[in-house]
């Protein structure tokens, strides 16, 4: 997975993605989701373990979650409502807020 942190005036942004998620468009009907590389990769993206990534969304005041496994690593930590998750075109999508 890759893992990105980046502070924002709103506090800590976290974009996570499964690796093979990178570059890809998912469609469903008037969903659209892209996966681009200024948002989840770039030079201040790093390859990251499940623990990192619970990790690092632990210090998050928002993040989006893109891929299988990472969704699946979110909801089994406790950090995202399986019900709360969207499946876009064949991969899953999650989004956290802190309020």
């Amino acid at each position: 997975m890759l893992l990105r942190e980046r502070e924002t005036a709103e506090g800590t942004l976290v974009s996570v993605c499964d690796a093979d998620c990178l570059g890809e468009t998912y469609e469903d009907g008037a969903v659209t989701l892209d996966v681009t590389e200024e948002f989840y990769g770039g030079d201040e993206a790093v390859e990251a373990s499940a623990e990192e990534v619970v990790a690092g969304l632990g210090r998050a005041q928002v993040a989006n979650i893109v891929g299988v496994e990472a969704v699946r690593v979110a909801v089994e930590a406790g950090l995202v409502d399986e019900e709360t998750v969207l499946d876009v075109g064949g991969t899953r999508h999650a989004q956290l807020l802190w309020l």
